[in-house]
């Protein structure tokens, strides 16, 4: 065979290789970038030009990523920024992706969406120890400026107005700048304690920890709301680890402390913070916050788990559209000054709102209501009674369009236009323009013309009514120097009296308590409405074995072994404006404000009707009404003695605190 036979055999051999090897490197394409084509091409709502685009930027991103591999080899610096798989650049690939959403009220569910993916990477690669183990990822703990730097970024282009934008660098600079500047310090101090410490990690608040930043990843809420879900997982982390390495929070008072340290173990199901709400409606003008179902905290609350708890939060200046609930409603205005209007067939009911207002809205009347404060914003805590599904309610609107979606949109067509007598186009127009959300801006002369209403309102017909009862207006039923309580009740309510509740508001003053009491029948939903504090409650069930108790063995030893008598277990919590707790009829109960500022508390009475307050010291408590035979058998000691302890506090309701009381005993000694 000749030299140029045997060549040609060779070509035609290495060509065909090539060809094989090409197609079994097209065939075996990269899982990342087929993953990436994946999503471009099930994402219903983009069209066939958008899939395209998507598809055209995922190969984009592949080689790019192929190129900076190739000028890697041998080492170099590397930005995960450019990183098609970092964090950062799949969320501005994502927001981009909702952009080309057609409805606001989705791209803002995508973009939450976004968020939620974004920061759950984000936990993911710190807990992996930084990023060394991912392709063009940077060590946080090397470089904590750039990715404070970064995060910032993520902030500025959050939706949601300024407060959130600043809530999110704050978070920036607790993640990123503080820990560093601690772990310098603990350096300077000595080397090897940070090494020390990070052993001493307690593995039952790691694990608590860790499941409360579950918990609010799974809420089904606004980025502020799982922002500040959060930041409580943080602090109450914060405050295990401090409790692990022994420094009390202060000297006087360590006793209270450690009692409340013990108390933080255990579950609190009578207490509910900011992680036991969702917010349900938002804009950038004002939200709706509601709270868990009772009987989803504890058994223990099936008493009231028929009732629920929302919270309307309005900017100045601002219209929420007219809805209706399929639940009876309490309202009472926390903040602010509003305006609002009852509808129903032939008749609209309006009238103004002020702070101390008490008002009921029946089960399915359209209501819609404005903030007519120019600069104040309007705070409505309301209790709803749901009467068609046990314990959940919906809202729902008839004026709107894409968001909030009216309720007309879910009948057919031709169906509306035969309910309405018009035609299709115009029936399309006026129910699909609103896509401003549940809470809008408007105008000052729409504020003026809504506002125009006499104080309790005016029938079209002339017929005056009562409208709203403002708590405050009612003389207080109990006060003195230590603080105020107003009620209003069936006496002064018709409507209160047909839903069986009652309404209270106790202002007690810096420094000062509420004597121990508990209400003969009903249960008392409380909501701090400003000011900070802490209560104290004695409740038999939690020591019960029933619900994880340790019976008579409570409170540790023998001393309580084997007696057949109950045994209470206390629970204990700090109080801070937006919390609220739950006082079970016959639960006695303390509360106590800081010292620095009165607590102002909101009570809906539950069961109201016939409800007596039992007090159990001051100048009129039951003890007193005891004979003496009662008093010594009771009490195991001579009546004389009972009575100087339960005889010697002069105030009735409200009375000074512990730290008030131990001054006003060092003067009298002096």
């Amino acid at each position: 065979m000749t030299m140029s036979g045997k060549v040609l055999p060779l070509l035609v051999f290495l060509f065909c290789s090539v060809l094989v090897f090409a197609s079994v490197g097209l065939g075996k394409e990269d899982p990342e970038l087929k993953q990436c084509k994946h999503q471009c091409k099930v994402q219903q709502q983009l069209g066939r030009s958008e899939k395209q685009e998507c598809l055209d930027r995922c190969d984009k991103y592949y080689k790019e990523k192929q190129e900076r591999k190739e000028r890697d080899v041998g080492g170099g610096d590397r930005e995960d920024v450019w990183n098609p798989e970092s964090p950062e650049r799949k969320l501005r690939e994502c927001e981009r992706q909702c952009e080309r959403r057609g409805r606001e009220k989705e791209r803002r569910e995508c973009q939450r969406q976004c968020q939620e993916e974004f920061r759950r990477e984000e936990e993911e690669e710190k807990q992996r120890g930084g990023g060394g183990g991912r392709d063009g990822m940077v060590d946080n703990k090397r470089d904590p400026e750039e990715q404070f730097r970064r995060c910032k970024e993520v902030c500025e282009r959050q939706r949601g107005g300024q407060e959130v934008q600043r809530r999110c660098v704050e978070r920036c600079e607790r993640e990123y700048r503080q820990p560093h500047q601690h772990e310098g310090r603990e350096e300077e101090r000595g080397g090897g304690r940070g090494v020390e410490q990070e052993n001493k990690k307690d593995p039952e608040a790691e694990e608590q920890f860790r499941h409360c930043k579950e918990q609010c990843q799974r809420q089904r809420a606004g980025q502020e709301q799982q922002q500040r879900c959060r930041e409580l997982c943080e602090r109450e982390y914060e405050q295990q680890r401090r409790r692990g390495e022994g420094n009390p929070r202060r000297e006087e008072g360590r006793e209270e402390w450690e009692e409340e340290s013990e108390g933080h173990q255990e579950k609190k199901p009578y207490v509910f913070e900011d992680q036991h709400f969702t917010t349900k409606l938002e804009t950038q003008h004002g939200r709706v916050k509601i709270l868990q179902n009772f009987r989803e905290r504890s058994k223990l609350l099936r008493g009231i788990e028929n009732y629920r708890v929302a919270i309307l939060e309005a900017d100045p200046q601002t219209f929420i559209v007219p809805n209706h609930f399929d639940a009876e409603a309490i309202i009472f205005v926390a903040k602010g000054r509003g305006s609002i209007s009852l509808v129903r067939h032939d008749k609209r009911e309006s009238f103004n709102l002020n702070s101390g207002d008490v008002l009921r809205v029946p089960a399915g009347v359209t209501v819609y209501l404005i903030n007519r404060s120019n600069n104040q914003q309007l705070v409505l805590v309301k209790l709803l009674q749901p009467v068609s599904t046990p314990g959940h309610f919906e809202a729902f609107f008839g004026p709107g369009g894409e968001d909030p979606e009216s309720y007309y949109n879910a009948f057919s067509t031709e169906l509306l236009e035969a309910a309405l007598n018009t035609r299709r186009d115009r029936i399309e127009k006026i129910f699909g323009q609103q896509r401003q959300g549940v809470i809008i801006k408007a105008s000052q002369e729409q504020i003026r013309a809504m506002s125009r209403h006499e104080e309790g309102g005016i029938w079209p017909f002339g017929e005056k009514s009562k409208g709203p009862f403002n708590l405050f207006h009612k003389r207080s039923s109990l006060s003195n120097q230590y603080g105020q309580l107003y009620e209003v009740d069936s006496s002064d309510c018709r409507d209160l009296d047909e839903l069986d509740l009652g309404v209270g508001f106790a202002n007690i003053s810096e420094g000062a308590m509420i004597t121990p009491y508990y209400n003969s029948r009903a249960t008392k939903i409380a909501i701090v409405t400003n000011g900070e504090g802490y209560f104290e409650m004695a409740c038999p069930h939690l020591s019960s074995p029933e619900f994880g108790g340790e019976g008579g063995r409570q409170h540790g030893g023998g001393r309580h072994q084997g007696r057949t008598s109950p045994s209470y277990h206390k629970v204990r919590a700090q109080l801070r404006r937006g919390m609220v707790f739950v006082m079970p009829a016959g639960h006695p109960v303390i509360a106590v404000a800081s010292d620095n500022q009165n607590l102002e508390i909101l009570c809906f009475y539950v069961n109201a009707r016939n409800n007596e307050k039992f007090l159990l010291a001051g100048r009129r408590n039951i003890i007193n009404q005891l004979e003496r035979e009662a008093k010594e058998l009771g009490f195991g000691v001579p009546a004389r003695e009972v009575d100087e302890v339960f005889r010697s506090q002069e105030e009735e309701f409200f009375l000074p605190g512990p730290r008030q009381q131990r001054h006003h005993e060092g003067r009298a000694e002096a």
